[in-house]
């Protein structure tokens, strides 16, 4: 059974740079068909969709980014990392990594997920 884990620092400053690596089990990210994504969910608020990484390695991030999200893959470890730079307050949240068989719906494995908040 395909099983994710989130890691990576809970608490970033302002304008730094946020980096959280999702740790895949049980099932390869270059296995043809499949979509891993990062998701957030701010307090209070809905889910939100990041950007994924396709099995084939070609990346797509939210638009309402503008840019600032970036995410790669080491097949060696099984692993996809999203690093966010130039964070505010505004990207707190609690940031789940995912996989779907289309893009950006219909997720079947989720990780526990990870709080980050910005602050200084």
């Amino acid at each position: 059974q395909v099983q994710l884990q989130e890691s990576g620092p809970g608490l970033v400053k302002p304008s730094q740079t946020l980096s959280l690596t999702c740790t895949v089990s049980g099932g390869s990210i270059t296995t043809n068909g499949f979509y891993w994504s990062w998701v957030r969910q701010p307090p209070g608020k809905g889910l939100a969709w990041v950007g994924y990484i396709a099995s084939s390695g070609s990346t797509y991030s939210s638009p309402s980014l503008k840019s600032r999200a970036s995410i790669s893959r080491d097949t060696s470890k099984n692993q996809f990392t999203l690093q966010l730079s130039s964070v505010t307050p505004e990207d707190t949240a609690v940031y789940y990594c995912a996989r779907s068989e289309v893009e950006t719906i219909g997720y079947d494995h989720w990780g526990q997920g990870t709080q980050v908040t910005v602050s200084s």
